[in-house]
């Protein structure tokens, strides 16, 4: 059976880690969603580069999966790396505007990327979606309201969109890191075990969507890993 991997936010830290695992794989195709490419093209004739604008704006969503072949027996897998990171900041001391950016990038385009996805899903054989969410969406800690209520909030989207991908054979997860492992975290930080990099997310969800059929409404928490 044809399968199909869609990765938004392909060319960040983590977005870079997961596509280097997942173009190795055995997929149809693999379509690669980013605001911009380096200049250098891929070799690899299953990659197709979408460039995207605000993904914020509906319509900006609803142009990047029309980019998308659709095969009515074909398996279509997503996986959405888009969020950002804001802490250090008291919720008497955050801006409002900050305030609604962090809950703008993390929810609601994930809602959006989520609700067309499922359109999709609903004209072809089924699949999965999965989403970046953090421990601290769970473990809610100081200085870090908007971040982890934005990810909490993403968490239970994840699993009302479990209830309903049922009707149309499409599983939902989130995946939950702590830490990821990159260059600017490792400057602050000196308990390597608390991190987990890219590439072991990349090699994770690999097994997940393997096995995506019998897996949804899960947020599988990566607190560390071992040295």
């Amino acid at each position: 059976m044809k399968s199909y991997i869609l990765i938004f936010g392909s060319q960040g830290n983590l977005g870079k880690g997961i596509t280097k695992i997942l173009t190795e794989k055995e997929f149809t195709k693999v379509y690669l969603f980013n605001r911009h490419f380096s200049r250098v093209k891929s070799s690899n004739n299953k990659i197709v580069q979408i460039k995207v604008n605000d993904l914020t704006n509906e319509d900006n969503v609803i142009s990047s999966f029309r980019r998308v072949k659709i095969e009515r027996s074909a398996e279509y897998h997503l996986i959405s790396t888009v969020g950002m990171y804001m802490g250090g900041q008291t919720i008497t001391d955050m801006k409002y505007e900050d305030w609604l950016k962090v809950h703008s990038t993390n929810l609601n385009i994930s809602f959006l990327i989520a609700k067309h996805f499922s359109k999709l899903v609903k004209n072809v054989k089924g699949g999965s979606i999965w989403f970046i969410s953090a421990v601290t969406s769970l473990n809610p800690e100081v200085e870090k309201a908007a971040y982890g209520s934005s990810k909490n909030s993403l968490n239970y989207l994840v699993k009302s969109l479990a209830l309903e991908g049922k009707k149309i054979n499409l599983s939902s997860n989130a995946i939950a890191p702590f830490i990821i492992d990159t260059k600017q975290n490792r400057e602050w930080i000196t308990d390597k075990t608390l991190m987990v990099s890219p590439k072991s997310i990349g090699i994770l969800l690999y097994s997940l969507i393997k096995n995506y059929k019998i897996l949804s409404g899960n947020i599988f928490e990566l607190p560390g890993t071992f040295i």
